[in-house]
């Protein structure tokens, strides 16, 4: 009875202990691949207005994020930005002069919001291991393109710029180290043009490229291959000690 007990308690250390493993391997490589995202609370249309919420993380173990630069495209010029205030952070929207002068809601648009900047009041910063979000509104939304690049640089309180202002990769290749936050528009398919004929629920931040999605599969397989080694492991060791002592296996 006492071998028995020997056994049943091996295999579960065995097990516990690869578990542990393969959940720590696994938060590891969730920290490693979290970026700066945009997303909208429904599909963004052409020609309409939509709500932007720029989701930041901090990535660093021992500094805080303490600005955050939002570049807004030069191609497609927004006639209207607003800002929502976030508590513990200014917001400053920064004009240019228009190249080429837009028309919005009849009128002529000579300069535009280039910029967004957000930054921490003193004692105040994004912790490790924490995120914070960031809301905007913009329009009309340009109705030639299929998604907007928003390149975003993250200042952490020790100096460190991190700038996330690479184009989504071709298909089938490997995500950047830094992609920038896209936001995705769909066509107008009727209604006013403010979104509203689209019915779709609030989108999460952009899926992972394929690189990072067969790294997860990889990442969950190694998790079940290890805990089949830690079961045989104390299966093995189960076994064994019946032999040594003669007890026999039922």
């Amino acid at each position: 009875m006492s071998t028995n007990r020997f056994g049943v308690r091996t295999l579960a250390k065995g097990g516990a202990v690869l578990a542990a493993a393969a959940f720590a391997l696994a938060g590891t490589a969730g920290l490693a691949s979290a970026h700066v995202t945009a997303s909208t609370p429904k599909d963004a249309v052409q020609g309409g207005y939509t709500k932007v919420t720029l989701r930041v993380p901090n990535e660093r173990p021992n500094n805080g994020t303490v600005k955050l630069e939002l570049t807004l495209p030069a191609e497609y010029p927004l006639a209207s930005v607003s800002t929502k205030p976030t508590p513990g952070w200014k917001v400053e929207a920064v004009k240019a002069k228009l190249d080429t002068p837009v028309k919005s809601h009849g009128r002529e648009v000579t300069e535009a919001v280039r910029t967004v900047v957000w930054t921490a009041d003193p004692g105040v910063r994004i912790e490790p291991g924490q995120f914070n979000e960031f809301d905007l509104s913009i329009g009309p939304l340009p109705d030639n393109t299929e998604q907007l690049l928003l390149p975003t640089k993250q200042t952490y309180d020790n100096g460190e710029v991190v700038d996330w202002n690479a184009p989504p990769p071709a298909e089938g290749a490997a995500e950047p180290d830094k992609p920038a936050p896209v936001l995705k528009l769909v066509k107008k398919a009727g209604g006013d043009a403010h979104g509203s004929a689209v019915t779709a629920s609030a989108q999460e931040p952009p899926a992972a490229a394929p690189s990072s999605d067969k790294t997860a599969r990889w990442l969950g397989g190694a998790g079940l291959a290890v805990g089949a080694l830690g079961l045989g492991i104390g299966i093995g060791a189960v076994l064994r000690s019946r032999r040594s002592t003669g007890t026999p296996s039922a």
